[in-house]
């Protein structure tokens, strides 16, 4: 990383004005109802526990210490220890009190009849935390609740605490001690004492905890699982109501701390024609020069000046100033290297073939290591042997999974809950760091490489794919485009769902939470053996066992997965006749069949969609399915007409349709083009107007998922668009995309895809993450915005999948914009 950690991480907060008395040096409550001094925040259950996922990390009393989130979950919670799915406080209001000087955090357990109210009070020194329940814990939970804080351990690896007990190490590595009652609990580090003080040797991470009352323990949460962190607890005591736990919170914080500039660029460099801008991050408190200077490397390690230039204003996003360093003049090759502030960046090149290489070990790699039912290897290395042979199950009526699967009343399936269902054991990719196949994720891997294959060749080959054998090799080439091969892999799976179904279904996944939690080898994961309810749970016979590890098919026949699944089949019908022409000619009547299926239904015409993913509104996908078919099939009339009259939808949805639209133009009328041109006029100065806000130049996500692929996806679109309407759409807003995902974005400067740039996401969120490692050419979320106001991309920490998590299409949408991005980079400005 270019910046050390102790500077890396985002954060102080910019001047607010303040509806109380400010303590001297001191917190004070801010119009956001965050408690904020230069150097410290504390977030007040701003962003609320899931109610899919449960705790995400990212929820309860958090606290950002020196422009880094180091505390999370302040809360009641039912166990020392909890668990990712085990149960979270509902949010339930955030108040002050009558003078004005405290906050009130509302939350309860319904199902366990628990209310209480979190009171924070800014003090000298730090803040209070008082919880007040509104009646005495009932028998059954006595011995169970505490008040909960939660530390980073990455920010405490070879660090020290300090009880009034005892003193002692944070451990890297979870070593115990653990409860001999079976229960898989952890014991407490330490516990007993009233005062406790994090990292005493370290000022910029001291934490000091003295309780009024209950005692307090230190656990490590990673005993029980590896995305635990480290928690401070006191228990609430039997018949305690009001202010049952008292703590006095002490973070450490610097005089006059102001956040270190963080220098944001394209990792991969710049080609010579092309604009080249930096943006520089800035804390409001910082004061620092008003230029910077890029300077050039040369053979002797000396460096030479190539252009000293003034900061432009980008204004404020977040709680962060940003200024732009312009060195779009500066056109001859070589190394360079940015300085700012005293700081220098790692090097970048400026050349003709700058792009040559950054999207290809998205597809030799990542997309291998991700194939299910195959078995991986790469030289001396067994990713995965072949995996979910025993694929699938029925997934029985109603059931609501713990990752957000649902399924309905009906089975729309010809098989019985529980029954095995037989030839979905071919093709897919796993989607994430889980191990399932999304239907729809995986059709858009498919249509992003066709339009890859299409639009730029993707001519590459270092992988061997044997679909027979199960067997995939990275580094050995076999004659076969990868591209190809991959879209293959895909599309088998897909037409598997409609051979079976004669539709497609939503996805298959891990059945109990203990394979979904499930890390390393793929084909660890299930025994590879079809249920046979005849046998016992340990018994097994041939191809058959007693166990109930299958995976879940999720089964239920919705448009949008239809939809997804006929453009995906219809691309691949246009790119697969050379490689096999018998799935092609399989997957043009699938696609077929699909999309008319779901004609001359009344979709409810979506809003213009704004979330992190491309847009997942039937309406949206018709538009896609549309265009691939007629793409397809030359022009058929059908399709023609149905794409006229979807002309209101592209309106509503061009910033994500817009591209396909485009595409279609060579086989549409006059008329349709004219139409286009001026939706596209239209469009234009409402994604200026949004972009504006952010000083990227891109949509910036501000859900509860990081936005890379909603950067890649616009990336994409606007230079389809930029083709057909040269005059309307520049290749910036590509560039800008390609600058976003290799570095030039909130927080830090590290390329969002793993091994792309000097600096990238080398600590993700894969199958290896417990590992801390990561996997070549996957690009993960990103810079997330904790609410209010707070930025953040951690880079020594794996398991906050909202930031680190790669995805197979997040990684496709990086592939198909890569290649944009390089061929706009090409053309002459």
């Amino acid at each position: 990383m270019l910046l050390k950690k102790k500077v890396a991480l985002a954060a102080t907060i910019s001047a607010l004005v303040i509806t109380q008395p400010a303590l001297a040096e001191g917190l004070a409550i801010s119009p956001k109802d965050t408690l904020e001094q230069p150097g410290l925040t504390v977030i007040l259950d701003h962003n609320p526990f899931s109610p899919i996922f449960f705790d995400e990390k990212n929820g309860g009393l958090q606290m950002v210490l020196h422009g880094e989130r180091i505390a999370t979950d302040g809360a009641l919670r039912l166990s020392a220890t909890p668990e990712q799915w085990d149960p979270v406080p509902t949010f339930a209001s955030r108040t002050r009190d009558a003078s004005g000087t405290q906050v009130l955090v509302r939350s309860s357990y319904p199902n366990v009849d628990l209310s209480y109210t979190l009171a924070v009070t800014p003090e000298e020194g730090g803040f209070r935390i008082a919880v007040n329940l509104d009646k005495p814990l009932p028998k059954s939970l006595e011995g169970k609740v505490g008040f909960n804080l939660d530390f980073l351990p990455s920010t405490y690896f070879g660090k020290s605490y300090l009880s009034d007990k005892q003193p002692g190490l944070f451990p890297r590595h979870p070593a115990g001690p653990m409860k001999n009652d079976k229960s898989g609990d952890p014991e407490p580090l330490v516990s007993g004492g009233k005062s406790f003080t994090l990292s005493p040797e370290d000022p910029l991470t001291r934490v000091t905890i003295v309780s009024d009352k209950a005692p307090l323990a230190l656990y490590d949460a990673r005993n029980r699982a590896q995305n635990g962190w480290f928690v401070v607890r006191s228990l609430v005591a039997a018949g305690a109501k009001d202010e049952a736990v008292v703590w006095h919170v002490r973070p450490n914080v610097l005089p006059n701390w102001a956040r270190q500039p963080v220098i944001s660029y394209n990792q991969a460099g710049y080609t010579p024609q092309r604009s080249k801008v930096a943006i520089i991050e800035l804390d409001p408190n910082f004061k620092g020069s008003d230029e910077a200077e890029l300077l050039r490397l040369m053979p002797d390690g000396s460096k030479q000046s190539a252009l000293r230039g003034k900061l432009t204003s980008k204004g404020k996003w977040q709680r962060y100033n940003y200024s732009a360093f312009d060195f779009s003049a500066v056109r001859e090759p070589g190394l360079y290297v940015i300085s700012y502030a005293g700081q220098t960046t790692t090097p970048f090149s400026i050349a003709e073939n700058a792009y040559n290489n950054i999207w290809q070990p998205s597809l030799d790699t990542f997309l291998p290591a991700q194939m299910d039912h195959m078995g991986v290897r790469e030289g001396y290395r067994v990713w995965t042997a072949p995996s979910h042979l025993d694929d699938a199950r029925q997934a029985p009526a109603n059931l609501v999974h713990f990752d957000g699967y649902k399924m309905g009343e009906s089975l729309d399936s010809p098989f019985k809950a529980g029954e095995r269902i037989d030839g979905l054991s071919v093709g897919g990719w796993q989607d994430a760091g889980d191990y399932d196949i999304q239907t729809p994720d995986n059709s858009w891997v498919v249509r992003d490489l066709v339009w890859g294959k299409e639009l730029f060749g993707l001519n590459w080959d270092e992988t061997s794919v044997n679909e027979a054998a199960r067997e995939v090799e990275i580094r050995k080439p076999d004659g076969q485009q990868d591209s190809l091969q991959q879209i293959r892999h895909g599309t088998r799976q897909l037409v598997a769902q409609y051979k079976i179904f004669g539709h497609a279904i939503q996805g298959i996944i891990d059945p109990t939470l203990k394979q979904y939690t499930h890390l390393g080898d793929a084909s660890s994961q299930t025994d590879n053996k079809f249920y046979d309810p005849s046998l016992g749970e340990n018994e097994s016979k041939g191809d058959r066992s007693g166990k109930t590890d299958d995976r879940w098919a999720f089964t239920s026949d919705r448009p949008s997965n239809n939809l997804y699944v006929a453009t995906a089949l219809a691309g691949a019908a246009r790119t697969l006749p050379a490689l096999d022409a018998p799935l092609a000619a399989e997957a043009l009547t699938a696609a077929k069949a699909l999309w008319a299926r779901e004609q001359g239904k009344e979709f409810p015409l979506a809003e213009r969609h704004k979330g992190p993913f491309p847009a997942r509104s039937p309406d949206a996908v018709n538009v896609q399915a549309t265009v691939e078919l007629l793409l397809a099939t030359k022009g058929e009339k059908i399709y023609k007409d149905r794409l006229m009259q979807l002309l209101p939808v592209i309106d509503v949805q061009f910033d994500w349709v817009g591209g396909a639209a485009a595409r279609a133009i060579p086989l549409m009328d006059a008329t349709y083009r004219k139409r286009l041109e001026e939706i596209a006029v239209k469009a234009k100065e409402r994604i200026d107007n949004q972009i504006a806000n952010t000083p990227f130049g891109v949509p910036i996500s501000e859900h509860s998922w990081a936005g890379s692929i909603q950067v890649a996806t616009f990336g994409t679109n606007m230079y389809v668009i930029h083709k057909a309407f040269p005059k309307i759409f520049g290749v910036e807003y590509t560039l800008n995309a390609l600058d976003y995902m290799l570095g030039r974005h909130p927080v830090n400067n590290v390329s969002l895809v793993s091994t792309i740039g000097i600096s990238s996401k080398l600590v993700a969120y894969g199958h290896n993450r417990a590992d801390y490692s990561f996997i070549a050419g996957g690009m993960v979320p990103g810079p997330l915005v904790i609410k209010p106001d707070y930025p953040e991309l951690k880079t020594d920490w794996p398991f906050l999948w909202f930031e680190n998590e790669y995805t197979v299409a997040t990684t496709s949408a990086y592939i198909l914009a890569a290649n944009a991005a390089s061929a706009a980079a090409k053309e002459k400005h």
